[in-house]
């Protein structure tokens, strides 16, 4: 499979393959047609709170990771998830378009990792889940 991440502003290339914006908002500026889209997964994304919060603080690209990828546990977002594999695993090519003008930290790079099989998967009772809770009664000794 091979996946790429593209900003959704850059014109469209018939080598991207299935093209998919993973953004919540509607980037700027943009139509429809121009953005030559398959899909649009904005239930992907992270919340808004995460979002800006993540834009008043870019360099706590790890704090936004972790954070981004427990959000993606919850049930609208985990099924975008699975879409998003499910499409991945029918195509030659996807693109991950997003509207961020920082290229390496950004959704959908996490994204991209997670369809590579760099990351697992977030789930309920999955390794995020263990991690999560150990830090949380780790604290709690303190």
């Amino acid at each position: 499979m091979n996946i790429a991440i593209k900003r959704v502003y850059d014109a469209p290339a018939r080598l991207d393959g299935a093209r998919i914006l993973v953004d919540r908002l509607w980037p700027r500026g943009i139509s429809k047609d121009s953005a030559a889209l398959t899909e649009w997964l904005k239930d992907l994304a992270p919340s808004n709170e995460l979002r800006k919060w993540f834009h008043a603080r870019p360099t706590l690209w790890l704090t936004f990771r972790r954070r981004y990828l427990l959000e993606l546990r919850e049930p609208e977002a985990n099924a975008a998830l699975e879409r998003l594999y499910k499409i991945a695993s029918t195509r030659k090519k996807v693109t991950l378009l997003f509207g961020s003008r920082n290229l390496e930290r950004n959704n959908a790079t996490v994204l991209k990792e997670l369809l590579e099989g760099k990351r697992k998967p977030p789930s309920s009772s999955g390794p995020l889940r263990g991690i999560a809770a150990g830090r949380a009664s780790a604290r709690g000794r303190r």
